[in-house]
């Protein structure tokens, strides 16, 4: 039986935060009332005429350089022309021909390979974002809000070098950072201003032509694009193989149902009649600017892991996990210019710090303002547990009494009285009292029967409430059951 591989190519949608829209002054900013954010250009009037927002050209530039595009320092408005409910002028202002960025790659690793594969970019182009129709199911209506007209978009599109879902996942991962380290895009995909299509064919393994694909249209979750790959991967491999042929057409996801349906035929360039924007001249920028832009491009998420794993001696995983959000290396370092224990700073962060940001869904802000627990406070506990005032188990305790308040460890240590028993005559008599009358279970231990240490370690945390130094306990017990 013939095996086939799997050939897609993603269209990233990333909404630009900028104040204003692209080409007017209305509010870019989400979650208004409907139709707050509109004005005569937006909904299309006629006689009205766009002028572009410079810091759109900004973003674009800097994220193309920050991966490895060449900047066009000449591209054209064009219009493409479509009716549909939210699009109110019947055309979208984007780039076609000469758009501001050519080529390009993304380095992605899945997990468990020790080698970067470079995903190559075809371009990157600015263009206005549509507005959003909403269907609702109880009245049987669609309506229509325009808020989103013209908000700026960057549409960076990849080659067809995917491979597989997990490879596709790891992009748009990778791609998000970039974009949320560039402070361009906030990446939120639950409210729309980081999502992506897909196109997906199959062929035979080791052939050269591509197969006739399907566009998955607007997913907007890391789970929908993964699930939605697979069974499109699915669908059109058992159609081939059932002597079928695979029609060309736009798909959408179902989130419900986790199956691709039908929603029209896909169209080429041609359908669009793209023409040049008559109202918009065409976009020259300076070498100057580009080199400008250039210069204040910040520490990207592959380079601050580097520089983790070399400054901090972090394994290459935990420092992965730590700069794929910016604010959460900033909170990092901050911990660790605090008290330097990096290692156990990391556990922390990855470990109890990442399950509240969780929980609390904080993640899906750009940057956490709010913080849990302060990068000072963590760094105070950690302290706590390094020298000897407290163990770790106790600390556990101690940072959910430090959620949401400005209590330093060492005062929540005192009021609960916490400190840890290091006083070696305090636990040797304690040791003493729990050995007394364990004959049998002492001569299990110098049996071989090692798990006894574990019974023991574990009735002294018992009788002093877990405060005791484990370090100091396992070696008195040690040195008692050793000796007659």
């Amino acid at each position: 039986m013939t095996d086939f591989e799997a050939v897609i190519g993603l269209e990233v949608h990333a909404e630009l935060l900028t104040a204003s829209k692209i080409f007017c002054g209305c509010s870019a900013k989400f979650g208004a009332a409907p139709n707050e954010n509109t004005c005569p250009l937006c909904i299309g009037m006629p006689g009205v005429l766009p002028v572009l927002n410079r810091q759109v050209v900004e973003f674009g530039i800097k994220t193309g350089l920050a991966i490895h595009c060449e900047i066009q320092q000449r591209s054209r408005w064009s219009r493409k022309n479509y009716f549909y409910p939210d699009l109110p002028k019947g055309y979208q202002i984007t780039q076609y021909d000469l758009p501001i960025c050519l080529g390009g790659h993304v380095d992605i690793r899945l997990e468990g390979e020790d080698q970067d594969r470079s995903i190559p970019l075809t371009r990157i182009h600015m263009e206005e974002d549509t507005g959003k129709n909403i269907h609702d199911a109880h009245t049987d209506a669609s309506l229509v809000d325009y808020n989103r007209c013209g908000v700026p978009l960057l549409e960076i599109v990849s080659e067809p070098d995917l491979r597989s879902s997990a490879e596709a996942g790891a992009y748009l991962r990778k791609l998000r950072a970039i974009l949320q380290y560039l402070q361009v895009c906030d990446g939120n995909m639950e409210e729309g201003s980081f999502r992506c299509d897909a196109n997906i064919s199959i062929r035979p393994q080791g052939a050269t032509e591509l197969g006739t694909k399907a566009e998955i249209k607007n997913l907007n979750s890391f789970r929908s694009v993964e699930r939605a790959i697979d069974y499109e991967i699915e669908r059109q491999t058992k159609a081939i193989r059932a002597g079928e042929s695979i029609v060309q057409e736009t798909r959408l996801w179902d989130t419900d149902r986790e199956v691709t349906r039908s929603m029209r035929s896909k169209e080429s360039a041609h359908d669009y009649r793209y023409f040049s924007e008559p109202d918009l001249l065409p976009l020259d920028v300076s070498a100057d600017w580009i080199e400008r832009v250039k210069g204040e491009l910040p520490e990207l998420p592959d380079e601050r892991s580097a520089r983790f794993v070399s400054e901090y001696e972090l394994p290459a995983y935990d420092a992965e996990v730590l700069t794929a959000r910016k604010d959460v290396a900033d909170y990092f370092e901050a911990a660790v210019g605090i008290h330097r224990n990096p290692k156990a700073v990391s556990n922390w962060v990855m470990g109890e710090v990442l399950r509240i940001v969780n929980d609390r869904k904080l993640d899906q802000e750009l940057v956490i303002e709010a913080w849990p627990v302060s990068a000072q406070q963590l760094a105070g506990l950690i302290a706590l547990i390094d020298d000897g005032t407290i163990s770790g188990k106790i600390a556990k305790s101690v940072f959910e009494d430090l959620l949401d308040n400005d209590k330093s460890p060492a005062s929540v240590v005192e009021e609960k009285g916490l400190s840890q028993v290091s006083d070696s005559a305090e636990l040797e008599s304690i040791v003493d009292g729990v050995l007394a009358g364990q004959d049998d279970k002492i001569a299990e231990y110098r049996a071989g029967k090692e798990k006894m240490l574990g019974f023991f370690v574990g009735q002294i945390m018992k009788k002093t409430q877990g405060k005791a130094n484990p370090k100091l306990v396992n070696e008195i017990l040690r040195k008692r059951l050793q000796s007659n």
